[in-house]
This record gives C-alpha cells, structure tokens and sequence, in this order.
C-alpha cells in the first residue's frame, strides 16, 4: 500500500513538476527574456514606407470586397502614454474624457489614408481592437459597419478615488467612399470587463475579448502575463436587440463563448465564414476555431492551435487571390507580436522607449495530418529593432498580381504592420 501511495505521489509530483517547468520555459521564450537583435534590424530603411497620420492604430482590417485597410488610431501620444487600461496606463483619466482617437481608411495600393469625420459622436473615444463587415442591406463592398473598443474613464469613480475604465463598444456605419463615419450605438454589459477586440459575425452579433481578470494594479494581473497557467480570461458573446438605441444597456445580452483561456486576446476572421482566430497573447498561441449562434448566445470550439516564440496580438488571415493551384497556393496566417514584452511594463509608459517586433506567416503543411506539429509551416515574414515599428499589434498581406510585381512573375505582396504605441503604420513588399 505504500509502494501504491509512494508510486502515486512521485507521479503527481513529476507532473507537477513538468507542467510548472514547461510553462516558465514557454513563458521565458514567449516573453523573448532572452531573444537578442542585430543592429538596425532585418529591413532596410528604404524599403518600408510609413503611412502619415497613423499613430498609435492598435488593429487593422482588410476589407477584400472594397479593397480599402481599417483602422483606429489613438492620434494623441500624450494620452496613450498615461491612459491606457489594457497596459494599466490609468494616469489620466481627465486627459481621456476629453480625447478622441479616429478611425482612417487606406488605399493598400496608394498607401495613402484619410481620416474620417465622426457623424453622431462627440465623446471620448480611446482606442483598441476593430472589426469591420458588410452591410447586406447595400452591395458588397459599398457600406460596412465597424465596431470599435473604446476605454473610457468609469464616471462612477469619484475624485481622489483610483481610476479605473468602464471600457465599451462602439458601432459605427460607413458608406465606401465618403469622408465621414457614423456613430449608430454604443453597447456597454457588465462581462465586458478588460475588452481587447472583437469580432462581428452580423451588425447585432459579435464577440469580445477579455484580456484579464484583473483590471487594476494588482499582483495577481502581473501574474497573469507571465504565468500560463492562469487561465483566467474569456471571449464573450453579445446580441444586440436593436440598433437603435440611446443607452449602452438597451436591449444587450452577453454570454461567454469560451472560458478558461490565458491572456485571451485578439480576434480574426478565418477561411470561412464561421471560422474564428482567437489567440492567448503572453502564450504566443493562436487558436483556429469555429463559432455557432444559436438564439441570443455563441459558443466557440477550439479545432487546432498554432504555436510561435513571442507575444501573438491580433492574427489575420491571407487569402491567396493569384493561387493557380493548392501547390501554388500562398495563404496563410499572419501572427504580429512584440518579440520583448518582457520589457512592455517598463516602456509602457515611455514615449521614447524600444519594443522590438516579429511577424509570423503560418502557412498549411497540406501533406501532413491534422494533428502533426508539422502541420504548419512557420517563418519570419518580418522583424524590426523598434527602429521602423514599435509594438506591432496587427499585420495583413494585400496581394500584388504577377504581372506587376518585380521581378514580373513573382509572388509578393504588400505587408502592413501597425501597432498600439507606433508613430506610423508601415508597408513593405514581401516575397510569399
């Protein structure tokens, strides 16, 4: 009996003792405590080009039918600096009630932007995660709605009291084209606690992500960064009753989707339409999963996982336009992350600080099985000192036809990598 007893305590233990040691070596790798950089980074200067008026634009989206990259910019270094709660940034919540971030569209082959004008919205808007899809009442490619994190100060939060965010989604309307945006409805529940990005599956449909359970300065929260056992986080569902609406309460009902998630973090649409990117950032893990709705709730079903060696933000996926073949075929995943997050806590609130980058293309291994870690080929599309990038929180290809790359025939495209603490989003043509 106590050779049994013996047996099964030296097993709990040898677990034990590989899951913590496997999780501090993954965190180690993730958190790039030592990853080292050449001088100057991997690109040359010359070949990036730096969108004007792109500052502080934490996701991005391609929208394929109009052509057009979204985004929302926080414009304002002043503010990002010492109000942002995803980063625990609550110095100024006076300055964030009178800030509002933007929302530009850009010509991926022009690489030109334009900052629309807000139509129906005077408030603070403290930007984050976006998404964008069509309107089917119109077109395909001629309106879209887009949806929008806003971390706003908590009103309820009386002076000399510690400030804290009553963080929100906002909706908006865009017709392909104009110069302006309108604000439709906010929507506000009390599981939206920590939002990081959303994902819309219909105008009163959408999932968010909560990125921690702890909101504040607290132990706990630091704990959640870099332990990856604390599995704490969510991705909630919300359906809206109606558009119309004056109050962020009206007519909102949220469940969770999926729990049990750490450091659970950007959204992406995947290669179909119920497919879903969901990634656990300080885990450097992206999820390919699906999503049901059945009446007012959603549910998210994780079907394989893809594993790099740094901080995954908001992953995106390619679709190859110029495939003449499944040999041919370019597609894949886009994982952007910061390759020294273990360093984020120091430079989160430095203006002048470095946060080096990484961008991952996973690309399907289509000859091996579903379950083989060989499934996905992983590479290094682009990598920066924080010289050209700081921060790089999102990234997507747009392909360039064949017949106009250089050298004539070959398979490029444009990559475009913005981040939450960058002077500018940038453009680069890489080889696919």
């Amino acid at each position: 009996m106590k050779s049994l007893l013996f047996s099964v305590v030296a097993a709990l233990l040898a677990y034990a003792y590989y899951s913590i040691g496997h999780d501090i070596q993954r965190a180690v790798t993730v958190l790039g405590l030592f990853r080292r950089y050449p001088p100057g980074g991997l690109v040359k200067t010359e070949q990036v080009t730096a969108i004007p008026d792109t500052a502080h634009c934490e996701d991005l989206h391609h929208h394929i039918p109009s052509g057009y990259l979204f985004t929302a910019c926080e414009d304002n270094t002043e503010t990002r600096f010492k109000w942002f709660p995803p980063l625990t940034n609550f110095e100024g919540p006076e300055l964030a009630r009178k800030s509002q971030g933007s929302i530009h569209v850009i010509d991926a082959k022009g690489l030109e932007g334009r900052r629309l004008k807000f139509e129906n919205f005077d408030g603070p808007f403290i930007t984050h995660g976006i998404d964008v899809i069509d309107d089917d009442k119109h077109p395909k490619g001629k309106a879209v709605y887009i949806f929008a994190v806003n971390h706003l100060p908590d009103p309820t939060v009386e002076e000399g009291q510690t400030a804290r965010a009553r963080s929100q989604i906002e909706v908006f309307h865009h017709f392909i084209g104009s110069d302006s945006v309108r604000h439709v409805r906010s929507v506000w529940h009390p599981l939206i606690r920590t939002p990081n990005d959303v994902f819309a599956s219909s105008p009163t449909s959408f999932f968010v992500t909560n990125d921690h359970w702890y909101s504040g300065h607290h132990v706990l929260r630091q704990l959640e960064d870099v332990y990856h056992g604390a599995k704490w986080t969510d991705t909630v569902h919300i359906h809206l009753e109606t558009l119309n609406a004056v109050d962020s309460t009206t007519g909102v009902t949220a469940s969770i989707a999926i729990g049990g998630m750490h450091n659970n973090n950007g959204l992406g649409h995947g290669r179909s339409k119920n497919e879903i990117l969901v990634s656990q950032a300080a885990s450097g893990v992206m999820h390919v999963a699906e999503f049901s709705e059945e009446g007012t709730t959603g549910h998210i079903k994780i079907l394989e996982t893809i594993e790099v060696d740094s901080v995954v933000d908001n992953p995106s996926y390619f679709s190859d336009p110029f495939a003449n073949s499944p040999a041919d075929d370019r597609s894949g995943f886009l994982l952007p992350g910061i390759s020294w997050a273990v360093d984020l806590a120091r430079t989160s609130r430095d203006p002048a600080g470095k946060d080096p980058v990484l961008v991952y293309f996973a690309k399907q291994n289509k000859d091996q099985e579903v379950t083989s870690p060989l499934r996905w080929e992983r590479r290094v599309i682009f990598e920066d000192d924080s010289s050209r990038i700081r921060t790089a929180s999102a990234a997507v290809l747009v392909a360039i036809d064949p017949a106009e790359a250089n050298p004539k025939g070959a398979r490029q495209a444009w990559l475009f990598v913005t981040g939450f603490m960058s002077e500018n989003m940038i453009a680069l043509k890489v080889d696919l």
